[in-house]
């Protein structure tokens, strides 16, 4: 990406303005009419561009559309000679930024890119977070107004107009593919395909062939050639969820496709060259398995290129009533047929919960709530199987796990066991030999145990 599109047919001129430009220290890219200018701004992205409005093979009004349509947010500062001010007030109406008279002052053009620049990144700046934007380029919203979250939004948006690769870090539930995807519809690699690989779900026999392909005949079912993930998404963005899970034969392969951006198949007898940018992701801690010697080292700085911290949602404030909303709104119209809303006493419930299965689990509780409530607005009652969940982890905390692993085991056991039958006799009203029967053990045994633990 350069940072400014010149577009001008007169060679002295385009000459002197480059310099001006450049001596400023900004990148330039050159057009010498509308229809090249037009076919730039289709392929790359610019930071400003700057057009005069008298071109060949069109106008600077089809520069001024071309890059409204690529990209709403650059800004155009058209240059008009003298006696034409008309046009340039009506490229102004058209969504120009500024218009230059000619003949150029180069201080006042400085000014005009500086100023343009900075605005388009002002106007640019957390719009994962707008849903204005999402609509409009089609990438996924993220909602949150926490500080944690904004700091990731804004770490996301800077590492994506780059080729470096990226590792997001945390807990599982966060969010990391919604990240991942934004990085790739912020890059200059959006029109490409974006392949997601869950390493963790592949077995270890398959992880190589799934990654990076195989060749016919290299291991038994191999009937053909098949290109792997990485030749798939050539063009594109690679996403590697649950990278610390990949196998150390596949991490020495990875590194390979990092360092020299060839893969090799399976039963291959020569690279194949790929284009791919990386996006990994995790939620164990790389630099402890890079210790324990489960993880390589030299792979785990080159993926840790930029780093990304998605916070845990216990960490996000009041994002939880934001999302809960939200997500209240989407299922309701996809369940109910309307929006549903959310009571005072739910919302305190929802802020209440620390939530360990993170923005995964708020979204299957609303979804689950939207389902069992009676009304339009989801109340506390709604929640109830939240508040059970929540003292089914309190009572695990109790379980004493002191003494040896065979104690602290058959403690658990029995806790489990007593759970276990004393659900049965609820869910059954009472009645024994059902409950015995739904727990696959005779009569005589569920009445020697209702006994021993005193149900």
């Amino acid at each position: 990406m350069s940072d400014v599109l010149l577009v001008e047919d007169k060679d002295s001129l385009r000459r002197a303005l480059r310099l001006t430009l450049e001596s400023a220290g900004y990148s330039v890219a050159e057009a010498t009419d509308a229809r090249e200018a037009a076919t730039k701004v289709e392929r790359t992205r610019h930071r400003v561009v700057l057009t005069d409005l008298r071109l060949p093979c069109g106008s600077g009004f089809d520069v001024l559309r071309a890059v409204r349509r690529a990209s709403i947010e650059t800004p155009v500062i058209v240059m008009t000679a003298y006696g034409s001010i008309d046009e340039a007030v009506q490229a102004m109406k058209e969504g120009a930024y500024d218009f230059l008279q000619k003949p150029v002052d180069s201080n006042h053009l400085l000014l005009l890119v500086e100023r343009a620049i900075e605005q388009a990144r002002l106007r640019t700046e957390n719009i994962l977070l707008r849903e204005e934007w999402a609509h409009r380029y089609g990438f996924p919203r993220i909602i949150g107004e926490s500080e944690a979250i904004k700091r990731a939004v804004a770490e996301t948006q800077r590492v994506a107009r780059t080729e470096a690769t990226v590792l997001l870090l945390g807990e599982s539930g966060t969010g990391k593919e919604l990240f991942a995807r934004a990085v790739h519809h912020l890059s200059e690699r959006r029109d490409g395909p974006f392949v997601a690989v869950n390493c963790a779900a592949i077995p270890e026999t398959l992880i190589e062939s799934e990654l990076f392909g195989h060749e016919k005949g290299a291991f038994t079912g191999a009937h053909e050639r098949r290109p792997g993930k990485f030749e798939l998404a050539s063009g594109g963005t690679v996403f590697l969820d649950e990278v610390g899970e990949l196998p150390l034969g596949a991490q020495a392969k990875l590194l390979r496709v990092i360092e020299e951006r060839v893969v090799d198949r399976v039963g291959g007898r020569a690279p194949v060259p790929v284009d791919v940018r990386i996006i990994a992701a995790t939620n164990r801690d790389l630099e402890g398995a890079v210790a324990c010697g489960e993880f390589r080292g030299d792979l785990y700085f080159r993926l840790a290129v930029f780093p990304v911290e998605i916070p845990p949602l216990r960490e996000r404030g009041d994002d939880v009533a934001l999302l809960a909303r939200h997500f209240a709104a989407k299922f309701g119209r996809e369940v109910r047929g309307r929006e549903m809303d959310l009571s005072d006493d739910a919302l305190r419930l929802l802020r209440a919960h620390r939530w360990p299965g993170n923005v995964r689990e708020l979204v299957n509780a609303i979804e689950r709530a939207c389902i069992l409530a009676d009304e339009t607005t989801l109340r506390a009652r709604d929640f109830a199987f939240l508040q059970r969940r929540e003292e089914e982890v309190e009572d695990l905390r109790e379980i004493d796990l002191s003494g040896s692993l065979a104690e602290a085991v058959e403690r658990a056991a029995r806790w489990v066991e007593r759970r276990k039958i004393n659900e049965a006799l609820r869910a059954h009203e009472g009645n024994k030999a059902r409950a015995a029967e739904s727990l696959g053990v005779s009569y005589k045994t569920l009445l020697t145990k209702i006994k021993e633990y005193g149900l």
